[in-house]
């Protein structure tokens, strides 16, 4: 058993020797500035899982870094980064993040370091899934189309490319000649029922000109026009990262000993873990905690700290059930209306057909609407405009059992401010049985089920107050801290953080204890119990399930 956090400074991962950063929801719950503060002060960031289908925005100094493959630790000078075996990485697109922090760090490259048990991704990778998600048709599962289904399927069918085969350059262009030939036999031909689309993506495959299936028009959107030159670029790309290909196993346990402190940061999040989240709605790795061992090399006991990341309110971008939801990505569902009674806000939105969004007190407002502009719910990677509901602790509950987490991060709690009344969905329960609410922790595993579901709602005053300026917990509004202690309350897991804007120093630390509804306080949690560090029997979990009244149930809404 992993020991856990004596103080609340390990409990925020700040005195951690090794932290793990984990996302508690459907990804996008801005995990990158926690990592950002707590690479400040480790000597190794790493990655473990995913590949450039994640996204993290960080603003440091009025600027913005977008890492889709860089670990977070390539902000602090100090820090070594490493890319683990669990990542499948676009080297072109690796290559353009190191570009883009010359001018930050001329030398960043050597403070990169990526395992030779990691899987490269290839252009034809990228093309294979687009064709793949277009055949899909109206089961189209809403993949980012940056190949990262298909780099896995290489990996599991074991006829992908590895960092290590570019240090035996013969070897490698052999493997990639059969991986092209493989993918262009199965994915070339055109099939009776294409789309103009699929056709250009297979004209593309069966050519290897990737500028064409980038660009078909102009070519200008990177890619290469045949084979040759994709080996030649490759050839250039291994000379140039040949002194950051590594043993990772070995680097990662030569600083566990050395006493270096390592920060680890998840990519996606627990609900699109390819085991634990809304299959098929997921990415194609695991995003949980176990793959942090299997994607770095590491034994479970190494690890001291996970802190999950959870939104204040819900977000998931694509397609699949999704219980809170109050709009989708084309803002047409009716949504929850709500009075703004916060200060007036102007939301630039570039090419938006109503212009930008407005919000002055005693409007009523959709608060999903409002989520999404007020939040700047566009995908990192995808541009994608994210679907949005309120708090969904029954997720989060779920998620803590599958991650163990000892402590909370919560993230952009200032959108929320402006809301007469905030709701959070404290439990599910049966559309069928609506008097039994469904065991704490409970998330259906399949879609169906969890078609099926029904919230239990809370509501909770909201706040007029501004509080992206607060430099501390204890200057935050009454509510709003009521807010974010009834969250601590319901997942009887310690919050150690608070984001309340964009910037760095917008992430307040908290360290306000439990205490249960009759004034006692929990004992430290059971890593691998309940939410709450209770073991208790799926048999003996209704009876202890408290059932307040008036019940308010409603679906999505």
């Amino acid at each position: 058993m992993m020991p856990f956090p004596s103080t609340a400074s390990d409990m925020s991962g700040e005195d951690s020797k090794f932290c793990v950063v984990l996302g508690a929801q459907w990804g996008d719950e801005g995990k990158g500035k926690l990592v950002d503060i707590l690479a400040q002060g480790v000597q190794l960031c790493a990655r473990f899982n995913g590949g450039a289908n994640a996204g993290h925005t960080l603003l440091v100094d009025g600027k913005k870094y977008a890492f889709h493959l860089l670990p977070c630790g390539m902000i602090n000078k100090a820090c070594k980064n490493l890319i683990g075996n669990g990542v499948v990485v676009h080297i072109p697109t690796l290559m353009k993040e190191l570009d883009a922090l010359k001018e930050f760090d001329p030398r960043a490259i050597e403070r990169v370091f990526i395992s030779t048990r990691a899987h490269i991704l290839f252009d034809s990778h990228q093309i294979t899934d687009g064709i793949l998600e277009a055949e899909q048709g109206s089961n189209s599962i809403g993949t980012t189309k940056r190949g990262i289904g298909p780099c896995y399927s290489s990996k599991a069918i074991r006829n992908g490319c590895r960092f290590g085969d570019l240090l035996h350059f013969d070897e490698f262009e052999r493997k990639l000649r059969e991986l092209t030939a493989w993918s262009q036999k199965r994915f070339g031909e055109p099939r009776e029922k294409d789309l103009p689309a699929q056709l250009q993506l297979r004209k593309a495959l069966r050519e290897y000109n990737t500028q064409y299936a980038f660009d078909p028009e102009h070519g200008q959107k990177g890619g290469v026009k045949n084979l040759e030159e994709e080996i030649a670029r490759y050839r250039r790309y291994a000379e140039i990262l040949r002194p950051q290909i590594v043993d990772s196993v070995t680097l990662i346990h030569q600083d566990i000993q050395l006493g270096c402190k390592v920060l680890v940061e998840g990519a996606n999040a627990a609900l699109l873990d390819i085991d634990f989240g809304t299959y098929p709605f997921v990415t194609s790795s695991n995003t949980t905690i176990g793959s942090v061992c299997t994607g770095l090399g590491v034994p479970p006991k190494s690890i001291d700290t996970v802190i999950g990341v959870v939104k204040a309110y819900t977000t998931r971008v694509g397609h699949g059930p999704f219980p809170t939801e109050l709009q989708n990505e084309a803002q047409n569902l009716d949504d929850y209306l709500e009075t703004y009674i916060g200060p007036s806000v102007t939301v630039e939105r570039k090419g938006h057909q109503a212009g930008p969004y407005n919000l002055s007190p005693g409007q009523q407002v959709k608060v999903g609407e409002m989520l999404q502009e007020v939040g700047y719910e566009y995908g990192t990677t995808t541009g994608r405009r994210r679907r949005c509901g309120w708090l969904d602790i029954a997720l989060v509950k779920y998620s803590a059992m599958v991650n163990g987490f000892d402590s909370i991060n919560i993230t952009k709690l200032d959108v929320l401010t402006g809301l007469k009344q905030i709701r959070i969905a404290i439990a599910y329960r049966n559309r069928q049985m609506t008097e039994v609410r469904l065991p704490g922790g409970y998330f259906p595993s399949h879609l169906d089920d969890l078609k099926e579901v029904v919230c239990e709602y809370e509501t909770m005053e909201g706040w007029s107050e501004d509080i992206s300026k607060c430099t501390s917990w204890n200057r935050l509004p009454a509510n709003a801290k009521k807010y974010v202690l009834r969250i601590q309350e319901l997942l009887n897991i310690p919050v150690s953080w608070v984001g309340v804007g964009p910037d760095r120093m917008s992430m307040l630390k908290v360290q306000v204890p439990i205490v249960r509804p009759d004034g006692s306080m929990p004992s430290s949690p059971v890593r691998g119990s309940s939410p709450g560090g209770y073991p208790m029997s799926p048999s003996r979990i209704l009876e202890h399930l408290p059932m307040p009244q008036p019940l308010n149930l409603e679906e999505g809404h």
